[in-house]
């Protein structure tokens, strides 16, 4: 994580974070559909991370078509990261039920959702403070 002062940007591994949700949309796309296929899954659920991907790759992609619009848009990603976080939670009945991983894919798509979404929401909230602190 570094904070740009030059720029007045929050960056992560160099990337702005309009950037970084844009590979993020496209990771979660790719995954549910790979996920699907490995699987084998005729199930729609197996694509929970590619539905979810795609507004945070069509928002990402408007903060840079609309950059004047960029904190509405950028609110809405992070929500839906905050959504992903919230559905690998989902884990945990997993582990509650002492059956972790016997649907091995499934439980693998919510574990990456679980870490994914957090460490990219995380990454918005850090960029966020940033910008507020840019701006006052």
């Amino acid at each position: 994580m570094e904070e740009n002062n030059i720029n007045n940007e929050f960056t992560f591994l160099g990337k702005s974070m309009e950037n970084v949700s844009i590979f993020y949309g496209i990771f979660l796309i790719v995954w549910g559909f790979v996920i699907s296929f490995v699987s084998d899954s005729n199930s729609l659920t197996s694509l929970i991370p590619s539905f979810l991907g795609i507004p945070i790759l069509i928002f990402s992609l408007l903060t840079l078509k609309f950059p004047e619009k960029k904190k509405i848009f950028m609110h809405i990603v992070v929500t839906f990261g905050l959504i992903i976080f919230i559905g690998g939670l989902d884990i945990l009945r997993g582990i509650i039920k002492n059956n972790l991983f016997d649907n091995f894919y499934a439980d693998l798509s919510k574990f990456m959702m679980l870490i994914t979404g957090f460490l990219f929401t995380f990454l918005c909230v850090k960029s966020f403070i940033f910008a507020r602190k840019i701006n006052n």
